[in-house]
């Protein structure tokens, strides 16, 4: 039955009440007795109230902004005192010592503006930074490559709103990782790096960063690590196939859109971390991803000396083997049927590494110094953080059916 039906509103539906219920006498109502004593009785009942409440309001002060304090009497003068509780902990002194070391990072963009007849540069996106060095009158931050991508300027926000000019000395793609110089007038603090892979699993740590845009500047969130050594498939032309996989932390401390790029410290103080991503599927929680700072330091570092990342180039065009039917792998590679991991060269490009080490179109590599080689991205992993511009590089490949032993001197891909 519906809550608000529970009782009848026509007249109509009225309970009905019978002849003889109308006929029956009523007692009539007695009207209680008065006792002559009553009237002190409450009178004595109303003084004692008003002595009880007078002597506790005479110990307690009410302060002009409505908190009640507790008050002594000296000499007839009476002293109000506020106690004030000054809490800290391992966490609030963290953030106290390396908050200025974060700053919003914005990304503007050229845009028709509704009001003028020219382009004007209009906010695009925002992120957050680290400022890691500083020098002379130039200072550095470290971000990400998805917080800078496609930006005509940048604006940089520090953490007590001051503003400053951003220039883009580089980034890298495929660690996400950029670097953006500013003038040091501003720069009140650098974070200090720590030793990612000194963390333990359920070590605590504290995430800063400015999540859903400067609204939410300096936000602070605290968890543990999670794990270390986490590798995370990456579709950067969003074409379903991955790319790339990320090595990762995990950590449980909130991550969300426009932490991206921020600290992420040890109670030390230190930073272990930069804050990337976090997995939002619907049926997962509690799942942030940052930069191991051991694996950023070395990519900071030539992307501010460089602008660039250096790294080994073979020279070649590669496809997966999985991407190759079967019937194709045997009858136009030669493959034994037991060969169903590996990535196909498709093309050589002239004065390259590859050409100079005898490599052919269509050959099959399976292993690279012994470590076998499933699909681009284990060989991507293996040639941009196992080698370097300079260094000799064995590979296994398939030819035609027979397996070959190939030697090729890696070479930066700007020199060919």
């Amino acid at each position: 039955m519906d809550e608000f039906n529970q009782f009848p509103n026509n007249k109509d539906e009225q309970p009905k009440v019978t002849e003889q219920e109308r006929l029956i006498p009523t007692e009539p109502e007695r009207k209680p007795s008065k006792k002559p004593g009553g009237f002190w009785m409450g009178l004595l009942g109303v003084i004692v109230g008003a002595l009880l409440a007078w002597l506790v309001l005479s110990n307690v002060n009410v302060t002009g902004n409505g908190q009640i304090s507790g008050a002594k009497k000296d000499a007839g003068i009476t002293k109000t005192e506020r106690i004030s509780a000054d809490i800290n902990t391992d966490v609030t002194g963290i953030v106290e010592k390396v908050a200025d070391t974060v700053v919003g990072v914005t990304n503007l963009q050229t845009a028709d503006e509704f009001w003028a007849s020219a382009e004007a540069p209009q906010a695009a996106g925002s992120g957050s930074g680290v400022i890691f060095k500083k020098q002379g009158k130039k200072a550095y931050v470290i971000t990400n490559h998805h917080v800078v991508e496609g930006a005509q300027e940048l604006e940089i926000t520090f953490d007590d709103g001051t503003k400053s000019e951003g220039k883009l000395v580089g980034s890298d793609m495929w660690t996400d990782l950029a670097v953006i110089e500013i003038n040091a007038e501003n720069v009140k603090a650098v974070a200090e790096f720590g030793d990612s892979d000194a963390l333990k699993r359920g070590e605590t740590v504290i995430a800063i960063g400015n999540p859903l845009g400067l609204g939410f500047s300096g936000s602070v969130t605290v968890g543990v690590v999670s794990g270390k050594d986490r590798s995370v498939p990456i579709d950067f032309n969003q074409d379903g196939r991955m790319d790339w996989q990320a090595d990762v932390l995990q950590t449980d401390a909130a991550i969300n859109p426009g932490n991206s790029g921020g600290a992420l410290m040890n109670l030390a103080g230190q930073l272990i971390g930069i804050n990337s991503m976090k997995i939002s599927e619907e049926a997962v929680e509690g799942i942030g991803l940052a930069i191991p700072i051991n694996l950023a330091i070395p990519i900071i570092e030539d992307l501010e000396s460089m602008g660039e990342v250096k790294r080994p180039t073979m020279g070649v065009s590669l496809i997966d083997l999985r991407s190759i039917p079967a019937h194709q792998q045997q009858e136009m590679l030669g493959l034994p049927t037991d060969v169903t991991d590996g990535v196909v060269v498709t093309d050589v490009m002239p004065a390259s590494p590859a050409l100079q080490a005898g490599v052919k179109k269509y050959d099959v590599i399976v292993e690279m110094d012994d470590e076998k080689i499933e699909d681009m991205v284990t060989l991507r992993k293996h040639l941009y953080n196992a080698k370097d511009v300079g260094d000799t590089m064995r590979m296994k490949v398939y030819r035609k059916g027979k397996v070959l032993e190939i030697e090729m001197v890696l070479k930066d891909g700007n020199s060919f």
